[in-house]
This record gives C-alpha cells, structure tokens and sequence, in this order.
C-alpha cells in the first residue's frame, strides 16, 4: 500500500524533503511506521521523540494504517 508522507519542520531537514510516498505492506501500524522512517531515513534517530497524524488526527502507535492514508510527522515544538 501507498502512505503519502509529510514533514514538517525539523523531520523536513532529516528527510531532505517536504513529502514523499512511501510502501508499506498492509496492516502497518504507526509504531512499524515510525521504525520503516528510521530505516528510511536513517537521521531521524537525531530526533528524541515525533508526533504522527493520519489524515489530520493524531494516531496512536497501535493505530492501522490504510492504503492512500496521508501521513504527518510532526516535531515537538517549543513556544515562549
């Protein structure tokens, strides 16, 4: 299955890009999606923790990912 995948901020630069598609095989969870970006991009491990939306929610690491879903990995971010 395809998972468009975006990056914001700080994952944009570890990626090299803002988006990209990326095959998974059926039944991914978004804790085997976190650990297919690491092998995929191998300096995601300089970042300590990353939030993910599926199709604007935010997922839990259990949550199945469906074919055509569009992926968020988001940052932490910091205000003042």
């Amino acid at each position: 299955m395809k998972i468009k995948t975006l990056f914001f901020g700080m994952s944009r630069d570890l990626a090299e890009q803002s988006a990209a598609t990326i095959e998974l095989s059926e039944g991914t969870t978004v804790g085997l999606f976190r650990e297919q970006l690491a092998k995929k991009y191998p300096k995601f491990k300089e970042m300590d923790s990353f939030a993910i939306a599926v199709n604007e929610s935010y997922a839990e690491e259990g949550f199945i990912l469906s074919d055509n879903d569009t992926v968020a990995v988001i940052p932490p971010v910091s205000g003042g």
